[in-house]
């Protein structure tokens, strides 16, 4: 009999699967997070005992962990992955920055229009993403193959039928999908595959000793993982700088990714975790604390 973690490894296979057969040039996004790792691994075990055959897309911030891309790089050389990594570069030119921008336009400039640059460029009919229902109220709203216009807009009015699992992969020209196959998955159910399946994630997720200080706006404990935000950081944050045993439940740019305090050193440990907490994984990231719905609203422009 299948476990529920069996059903939900075989429904993502499935969909992985599919976006093979059906896509002539399909991607899979990694940002290097646990989720796009998870990801990966049923990915690997989908075609097996073969490559992956499907390029894997980054967009880089410039601002994200330098744990970060370590990581994926000695993931790629370790499994042989074509792992393409994009930057909007006219956007760094033009100063774009997390601080002195703003992060409305930062994360449009560097997340949203770097993905649709990187997304035109190689000319990707389909893109997997490892987004999860259960993250956010927009997401909750989107089907597993959800259509993309020809600028990467989505819909949410506009969306497709999906009974019994039975997926529609016809596009028009200049359309393209998003998909998702880890939509039906819990933040919980991520870890308890990871410790299943013992996946190598970035130690970042793990209680570690890690400096860091007190957000003034938001009161979330952030980590400085280098010394460009020292110039940006005010008297009382300043103040607040001190090692702290944190880690982080969700990646991505360390001035916009909050740290929670935790002793939690491996899978197991955070499983239990998991299970007594009251809080969203999210609740950490500032990008969706910049606007009203601004999830929904970056997702209807073209973010992942």
């Amino acid at each position: 009999m299948l476990t529920h973690l069996d059903q939900l490894e075989a429904e993502a296979i499935h969909i992985m699967r599919e976006v093979v057969a059906c896509f002539e040039n399909p991607c899979m996004f990694y940002s290097i997070g646990k989720d796009s790792t998870v990801m990966l691994h049923l990915a690997r075990k989908a075609f097996w005992p073969g490559s992956v055959p499907l390029t894997l897309l980054h967009i880089d911030t410039t601002w994200e962990f330098a744990e970060m891309g370590h990581f994926r790089d000695r993931l790629a050389r370790q499994h042989n992955l074509d792992i393409k990594v994009w930057v909007n570069n006219d956007a760094l030119k033009n100063g774009v920055h997390p601080i002195e921008s703003g992060s409305v336009v930062y994360n449009d400039q560097m997340k949203t229009q770097a993905l649709k640059q990187a997304l035109a460029h190689f000319g990707f009919d389909a893109a997997l993403g490892g987004a999860r229902r259960d993250e956010e109220r927009s997401r909750a709203k989107e089907r597993i193959f959800s259509v993309r216009n020809s600028q990467q807009q989505w819909d949410p009015k506009n969306q497709r039928p999906e009974p019994w699992n039975i997926y529609n992969t016809k596009i028009s020209k200049g359309e393209s999908v998003r998909v998702f196959p880890l939509s039906n998955w819990t933040e919980l159910d991520i870890w308890m595959y990871i410790l299943r399946e013992q996946i190598e994630i970035v130690p970042l997720y793990y209680s570690a000793p890690r400096l860091s200080w007190q957000d003034d706006a938001s009161g979330i404990i952030l980590a400085l993982d280098d010394e460009r935000m020292l110039p940006y950081l005010s008297a009382s944050e300043k103040a607040s700088l001190s090692e702290r045993t944190i880690r982080f439940r969700t990646l991505g740019c360390y001035p916009q990714t909050g740290a929670v305090e935790s002793t939690a050193k491996t899978a197991e440990a955070i499983v239990m975790e998991m299970i007594a907490a009251r809080t969203s994984e999210r609740d950490g990231r500032l990008l969706d604390k910049d606007q009203t719905a601004s999830m929904e609203r970056k997702k209807r422009e073209g973010y992942f």
